[in-house]
């Protein structure tokens, strides 16, 4: 049966023993934050952006620990599997520093409404497990775990349930749960995740309090669209590549990406795409499908925010064409859609990147999150 068949795995996937990449904890003064299956690193960027420091990213997948590793310098990467790793070693990993905030991003194909083998027996969905284990033994002031809006549906909303249940018995925390909508925080891609905030003792988080929504019908911004998020970037011709900015910032989502003001430009380069993929880009309006059989596959349009950006499977082909040149987006383009600031450099080519960039939590949905924590890590100190 479909429901004993083994989940095809990314080749990039580390087999061996887990690797530790040396950082320097000492030089971390704020609140410090652990990230397991970090991916590349997008809530420990929105993490840092409110004021937290990220002492440990561990994850399986090669080229998001390079990247995360890139931009985390100080930070201690582990690649590796989790089930692999033991709490122990984090805890030994951190000496004497307290985590304040012990984060999880599960991985969320079992659950996602786009995988067309979804079922709840999916190996894959029984991983927070794993993150229940380490919050028991590590005990940190904060817990977070965030997934897919399919969570919320699988096997009747029971794994929701279970979780929040796991991590309040755990963590001796009080849990509360929301799907949220990045856009409504800045993002322009409508995109949505189930997050589950813990907190130690009887403190709870208020997602209406302690959380600000900043775009969308109850503020007093619309959500912030493709064309705001990416057309201060240079044009590209198919497998072209840019280095450097053609224009200034043209408004405030565009100066926020590019928050230290340099020259360079990374990861702009264009997919090499045959003729025909050429011409099928060319001649699909903005905001339609460009194939039939693939309707969330579409050409961006500029006038409205980005669907759900995915990183594809194994083998993530490009998943949105340009709304003004006849192409694929670049990885750079990906992450100004996810809210990657211009600096954060993704490791590892255009295919690698997409996994990274479809993957990740929005920096800018992280860091809402986080700017509601910071009067529970006061309290707690």
């Amino acid at each position: 049966m479909e429901d004993h068949l083994e989940v095809e795995e990314n080749g990039y996937y580390w087999k061996g023993k887990p690797a530790i990449i040396k950082g320097d904890l000492g030089k971390l003064k704020k609140p410090l934050v652990v990230e397991l299956f970090s991916g590349c690193g997008g809530t420990s960027v929105g993490f840092e952006m409110a004021g937290f420091d990220i002492a440990i990213g561990a994850d399986i997948h090669g080229p998001s620990i390079a990247t995360f590793k890139r931009n985390h310098p100080n930070a201690v990467a582990i690649l590796g599997d989790i089930k692999k790793m033991t709490p122990q070693l984090v805890k030994e990993l951190m000496g004497n520093r307290k985590i304040d905030v012990l984060i999880a991003g599960v991985p969320c194909q079992g659950f996602s409404l786009n995988n067309r083998k979804r079922h709840s027996n999916d190996k894959r969905n029984f991983l927070y497990k794993e993150y229940i284990k380490y919050l028991e033994y590590l005990q940190p002031r904060i817990a977070i775990l965030e997934n897919v809006s399919g969570m919320l549906s699988t096997a009747n909303g029971e794994f929701a349930k279970n979780i929040e249940n796991e991590i309040s018995r755990a963590g001796n925390m009080k849990v509360t749960s929301r799907l949220l909508n990045a856009a409504e925080y800045g993002v322009p891609q409508l995109r949505k995740r189930l997050v589950f905030v813990g907190v130690k003792g009887n403190k709870e988080f208020l997602f209406d309090k302690d959380l600000k929504k900043t775009n969308g019908p109850d503020t007093s911004k619309p959500f912030v669209a493709v064309g705001e998020a990416i057309l201060d970037l240079p044009a590209l011709n198919p497998n072209e590549e840019k280095n450097y900015y053609q224009t200034e910032p043209k408004n405030s989502y565009q100066k926020l990406m590019r928050r230290k003001g340099g020259k360079i430009l990374l990861n702009h380069k264009a997919p090499n795409h045959p003729d025909e993929t050429i011409e099928m880009i060319k001649n699909t309006k903005p905001g339609s499908p460009m194939y039939a059989k693939y309707k969330q596959r579409i050409r961006l349009s500029l006038s409205d925010p980005s669907p759900t950006q995915v990183c594809g499977g194994i083998r993530p082909q490009f998943q949105f064409g340009h709304p003004i040149d006849a192409r694929g987006l670049s990885i750079r383009e990906r992450c100004r859609i996810q809210s990657f600031p211009d600096d954060f450099e993704i490791c590892g080519g255009i295919v690698q990147g997409r996994v990274q960039t479809g993957n990740a939590v929005p920096p800018l949905l992280a860091k809402a999150i986080a700017n509601g924590l910071f009067k529970f890590i006061k309290k707690g100190k």
